[in-house]
């Protein structure tokens, strides 16, 4: 694992100054403590920090082929690249190294663009061809792996985090007021948008060319969800069966190391699969790291606790303290430097921490809800066309809203009051804006009352990238629809950039097998009642772990790891919440309006209203705003 970055003039005849690459490049010291390795030649120069996993004696970076012509820069692991090594070897390529890097040079130099296709893996990398005087730069199909690029100084700039192409001399820090629509909604950036005009984020399974001005970017992999709605469907003991034979493989290849590995377990069914599955492949070898809670509404360590029992892992179990969080959230910003508003990058940031202090990597359950099904919005889509059928509209539109108004406020995780505020918020739209509204923060309407700048904005549609992807998907099923989104969106916007930053913040590579591609290709392909089966989430996967689980973790619905801010907005977060919502900033700034943001402030401060989604979402933005906006 590693953080990469680099430019290429337009002009060949102008040279690269080495100690531009240098101060880029050291900005992303975090991701690659072990070594650095920089490529300044002519008008090209690229820059890497590496954490040592693969071949920790011979890989440092760049690598670059027999007649040192070609030289890249990788961030990420290739899973296959044993089998690449041997097949190249084989076609008279000469390797110098054992790592996996090096595999993409001989790849390029045999197949050309279409080398990509062979790659098993996560990554974003850059390779130049001295001979063509061409830069390709890639991402994994998923978009495990971050890259981000711009165009300036007549100059194509690219890397892993914005603060790479920060450092470059005189790169824009304008906010896109888009983007910014869009962050509230959401509560991530989707790509390719960021936070900044005029740079852009690659999409996952997509490449792009530079070569004398001329910027290319093709897309070489896409998920098909469309074909499993006209496959003939087999029993599902078969689907079972096949499963359980691809999860194995697809963690098997991701344990090859040569440091050790752990397991971040939670508790639930897709970081308990990967964990039982490793502890089958590497029986009493397994180290697994959890986090605890205060806050039993919170807490999901009892799960992690009995999961660790049963697989027999070395168990390591952290409780996070307002103290840890009240220490972090002021330093947000230097881990995000792109607003993110998902609380949960707190205790994935403390876990990682934690778990540095005893491995080198760990593989995570990521990916299992978009895969499988999991997210509690697919049922409640469903429970939406029954809700719509047998209520009277008087009764819809009137009676429930009048009694919803009258719930008593919760503050705790996921509280029923919540749940049936979001279910009735999203009635009578459609279902992509409808799936995307119960996830995000900020509605349209709340929008209207938020955004100074709204003039600007209000022929935008916040929902125009979901509904293209829903377009993409080719699928008939709204199931496969919304599942195809949230691969695009919800999986490659928020989870994995959120266990990026906070992995690598710490020198920590978290692999996510239940994303390697074969897995993936092969879930699509199934039946979508083998992923939501009823209300049942996940079926096939519930069905597949049934004899290695213990059943109460099998039963067990989506609980998400979820933080406690609305409490701890009214208590050891006030004061910073205050301090950085304050009038007087806010109309500093001209963004947000104060006078709806402090209503707000009030309501749940007052207990009336819990606007803890909304607030998080504002916080962020401002604590990122303060160290990166100016």
């Amino acid at each position: 694992m590693c953080g990469i970055c680099g430019f290429v003039y337009a002009d060949r005849d102008r040279a690269v100054h080495p100690e531009i690459v240098e101060i880029m490049t050291a900005t992303i010291t975090h991701r690659g403590p072990d070594e650095k390795g920089i490529y300044a030649k002519e008008n090209v120069g690229l820059g890497m920090r590496r954490l040592s996993i693969i071949d920790l004696g011979s890989g440092q970076q760049p690598i670059h082929n027999e007649d040192k012509t070609i030289w890249v820069v990788f961030n990420g692991e290739l899973y296959n690249y044993r089998e690449l090594t041997h097949s190249l070897t084989r076609l008279g390529h000469k390797f110098y190294t054992a790592s996996d890097t090096e595999v993409l040079v001989h790849a390029y130099e045999e197949f050309g663009d279409d080398f990509l296709e062979y790659l098993n893996g996560m990554y974003a990398f850059a390779l130049w061809d001295d001979r063509n005087k061409r830069l390709i730069v890639a991402r994994d199909r998923l978009g495990i792996k971050p890259l981000y690029y711009t165009l300036h100084d007549n100059a194509f700039l690219f890397g892993s985090e914005l603060k790479t192409l920060l450092a470059y001399p005189g790169t824009s820090r304008n906010v896109d007021l888009f983007a910014l629509n869009e962050y509230l909604s959401f509560e991530y950036i989707p790509t390719p948008r960021t936070i900044f005009q005029n740079i852009a984020k690659l999409p996952p399974g997509h490449a792009l060319s530079y070569s004398q001005g001329d910027l290319k970017i093709w897309q070489y992999w896409d998920v098909n969800l469309a074909r499993s709605e006209n496959l003939q469907p087999k029993p599902a003991q078969e689907y079972e069966l096949e499963l359980l034979e691809i999860l194995r493989s697809s963690i098997r290849k991701e344990m090859v190391s040569d440091v050790p590995v752990g397991v971040l377990l939670s508790g639930g069914l897709d970081s308990t699969t990967v964990a039982a599955l490793m502890a089958e492949a590497a029986p009493g070898n397994v180290k697994s790291f959890s986090i605890r809670f205060d806050d039993p509404s919170f807490d999901e360590s009892y799960y992690a606790r009995l999961a660790a029992r049963h697989l027999q892992t070395e168990h390591h179990e952290l409780t996070l303290t307002p103290k840890l969080v009240l220490e972090l959230v002021p330093q947000l910003a230097k881990v995000l430097d792109e607003p993110l508003g998902d609380s949960s990058i707190i205790p994935t940031f403390l876990l990682s921490q934690f778990t540095r202090r005893h491995v080198k990597v760990a593989l995570g359950g990521d990916g299992g809800d978009e895969l499988f099904g999991g997210y509690s919005t697919l049922q409640a889509h469903r429970l939406v066309e029954y809700y719509e059928m047998l209520l009277p509209g008087f009764v819809r539109h009137r009676v429930v809203p009048w009694l919803v108004d009258r719930l008593p406020v919760s503050f705790d995780n996921i509280s029923l009051d919540f749940k049936i505020r979001r279910f009735i918020g999203g009635r009578g739209i459609p279902i992509v804006m409808r799936h995307h509204q119960w996830l995000g923060s900020f509605t349209v309407a709340q929008k209207q009352k938020l955004l100074q700048p709204w003039t600007q904005l209000q022929e935008r549609d916040t929902y125009q990238i979901a509904f293209q992807h829903q377009r993409n998907s080719q699928a008939q099923e709204a199931l496969n629809q919304l599942l195809y989104c949230d691969l695009k969106l919800y999986l490659e916007g928020d989870i994995l950039p959120k266990v990026d930053r906070a992995s690598m913040a710490n020198s920590l590579e978290v692999r996510v097998p239940l994303l390697n591609h074969t897995l993936v290709e092969y879930v699509a392909k199934l039946p979508h009642n083998m992923k939501l089966h009823g209300l049942t989430t996940k079926y096939i996967l519930r069905r597949a772990m049934r004899p290695y689980l213990p059943k109460e973790i099998i039963q067990r619905g989506k609980k998400g790891f979820n933080m406690p801010v609305a409490k701890w907005f009214s208590g050891p977060l006030r004061p910073l919440l205050e301090e950085m919502l304050s009038a007087e900033r806010l109309q500093r700034e001209g963004f947000f309006n104060p006078n709806y943001v402090q209503q707000l402030l009030q309501e749940h401060l007052s207990g009336r209203k819990d606007h803890r989604k909304l607030l998080w979402t504002l916080l962020v933005f401002e604590l990122w705003y303060e160290h990166w906006g100016n």
